[in-house]
C-alpha cells in the first residue's frame, strides 16, 4: 500500500460497511499482518493492545504516538489491503494533536482510523470528544479516510444509561463527522440488536473480549462490522506461554502441531 494509493484504499474499506457485516481481524505487526492478508481477509485493523504487549508494556501504558504509528507504518507497507489504524484517543490532549496523529497516519497510507472517547478509563466530556472528532475529520475529509467513532460508555462506564449515552454520543459524533460508531464492552444481544436500530450509521463491535458472540450472530443482529481488538495477539501470546512451559517441564515440542513450516513461511514472506 502507498501513500497515493489510499484514498482509493479508503473508498474500498468504506464500501465493506455496506454489506451484509464483514470480520476486520486486528494484526501486530508486520508479519501478522501478511498472515491474515494471505488467509483472505479484504481489510486489516491494528491493536494498540497487541502492539504494546509486542513491545512488552501494557495497553494504554507509555507508547508513545511515534512508536505507535512506526508500528502502523510498517503494517501499512506490508499489505494491500486497507488498513485502518487503532488511534486510541489520539496521542494528545487537544483537538489539534488529534488532527495531527490522524494527519500523520494518513501521510502513512492508512484508509482509517479509530478514535476513542475515553482517557485513562474515564469518558470524556461529549463536547470535547465532538472537537476531537472534527479535528480528526477536518485532517481526513469524508471519502478519504474512515473515522471510526468509538464511545466507551459500556466499556469505561457512565452514570447514566449506558444504552441512552452510547446513542446520545454516536449521533453527536455522526454529526462531528464520524463514518461509523464503535461500541466495546456491551455484550447482551438484544442490547446490540437496539444500538444497531438507534444508531444511524455502520455498528463496530467488538468480539472476544467481554463479548464472545460469534460474527454470524452480531451480523444477524444488525452489526455491519466486526473487530477482534487483542484477541489474536492474545491467543499468540498465549501460545508462547504453553510452548514455553512444555519446554521447560518436559523438553518436548508439543507445541509446533500445526505450525507453519520453516519453508512455507519463507515462501509466503518473500
Amino acid at each position: 500500500m502507498t501513500t497515493s494509493a489510499w484514498p482509493n484504499a479508503a473508498a474500498a474499506f468504506l464500501s465493506l460497511h455496506a454489506g451484509q457485516g464483514f470480520v476486520l481481524p486486528n494484526a501486530w505487526d508486520a508479519g501478522s499482518a501478511r498472515v491474515l492478508e494471505q488467509v483472505g481477509f479484504r481489510a486489516i485493523a491494528t491493536t494498540s493492545a497487541g502492539i504494546a504487549w509486542a513491545a512488552g508494556i501494557a495497553d494504554g501504558g507509555p507508547m508513545s504516538r511515534d512508536a505507535m504509528l512506526d508500528a502502523v507504518g510498517r503494517i501499512v507497507a506490508v499489505v494491500g489491503v486497507p488498513v485502518s489504524a487503532d488511534l486510541e484517543a489520539g496521542y494528545g490532549a487537544t483537538p489539534d494533536d488529534v488532527g495531527r496523529t490522524v494527519a500523520r497516519v494518513v501521510e502513512l497510507g492508512a484508509a482509517g482510523g479509530n478514535i476513542e472517547d475515553a482517557v485513562g478509563g474515564k469518558l470524556l466530556d461529549i463536547d470535547d470528544a465532538v472537537e476531537r472528532l472534527q479535528a480528526a475529520r477536518a485532517a481526513a475529509p469524508r471519502g478519504t479516510f474512515v473515522l471510526n467513532a468509538r464511545t466507551d460508555p459500556y466499556f469505561a462506564g457512565t452514570e447514566g444509561d449506558p444504552f441512552e449515552e452510547t446513542v446520545r454520543r454516536a449521533l453527536r459524533y455522526i454529526d462531528a463527522g464520524a463514518d461509523c460508531i464503535f461500541v466495546p464492552g456491551v455484550v447482551e444481544p438484544e442490547t446490540i440488536r437496539r444500538l444497531a436500530e438507534a444508531i444511524p450509521a455502520p455498528l463496530n463491535v467488538v468480539a472476544g473480549l467481554a463479548n464472545t458472540i460469534d460474527a454470524p450472530t452480531l451480523f444477524s443482529l444488525g452489526v455491519k462490522r466486526v473487530s477482534l481488538g487483542g484477541s489474536i495477539a492474545r491467543a499468540t501470546l498465549s501460545l508462547v506461554e504453553r510452548a514455553g512451559s512444555e519446554l521447560l517441564r518436559t523438553g518436548t515440542l508439543g507445541f509446533l502441531d500445526g505450525a507453519i513450516s520453516y519453508a512455507e513461511l519463507q515462501r509466503r514472506f518473500r
